[in-house]
């Protein structure tokens, strides 16, 4: 497996996502030696139709403000029907009202409730730098595995100077936006360990043609 390809986590999260939807981008991340990012709803199909790929899904999607409970419950019963690693979304609202304590242990209780590695999921598109910091600082503090840029559904996605920002406290995923190999290259020139997207196909593609010449 192509170390580079193998940071790309190819997904597809959007609310009319099929089971043809999810074998379509299994197949495509089986065939370049992608990742893959899924509805929860669908982890046994993955974990039946293309054992081979790991799969991620997500917690408190796409809005984060679910309960501590609801969240440690979702992440209990994905990581049960086959995750391998779960993406949560921190409540944006309790870290923009200042209320770090909550929002760290609403983080560390995810994290708490398997041994699965964690990405949290800031939303960068809707914080101030100030509040980038902090959330990133309170997802290290935490204990969670990587610092997520964005759902890819609150307006906007990841950027570079983002990405250099939280790659001070945590190792980035960078996400939301990112719908090419120059894009992707980007982001890990900036210090990101991991790409999402949902063009994985099309960055693998033109990495091998961007190696080619």
């Amino acid at each position: 497996m192509d170390d580079i390809l193998s940071r790309i986590e190819h997904t597809v999260l959007g609310p009319e996502t099929t089971p043809a939807d999810v074998e379509a981008v299994l197949d495509d991340a089986s065939e370049y030696g992608l990742r893959a990012c899924i509805p929860p709803c669908y982890l046994e199909l993955a974990g039946e139709y293309a054992p081979d790929v790991e799969v991620a899904t997500v917690i408190g999607f796409p809005h984060g403000n679910h309960t501590t409970a609801a969240k440690v419950a979702e992440a209990e019963d994905a990581v049960e029907a086959g995750a391998d690693e779960l993406d949560m979304v921190c409540n944006v609202g309790l870290l923009k009202a200042g209320e770090d304590d909550a929002v760290r242990e609403d983080i560390e209780s995810v994290v708490a409730a398997t041994r699965k590695p964690v990405k949290v999921i800031i939303e960068t598109p809707l914080l101030t730098d100030e509040e980038k910091h902090r959330a990133s600082q309170l997802v290290a503090d935490a204990g969670a595995d990587f610092v997520k840029t964005a759902t890819g559904f609150g307006g906007g996605g990841a950027t570079v100077p983002d990405v250099e920002l939280m790659s001070e406290y945590a190792p980035v995923k960078a996400s939301g936006g990112v719908g090419s190999w120059a894009d992707a290259k980007a982001m890990f020139d900036a210090g990101a360990d991991r790409i999402g997207a949902s063009s994985g196909d099309v960055i693998a593609e033109e990495y091998f043609e961007a190696q080619e010449a």
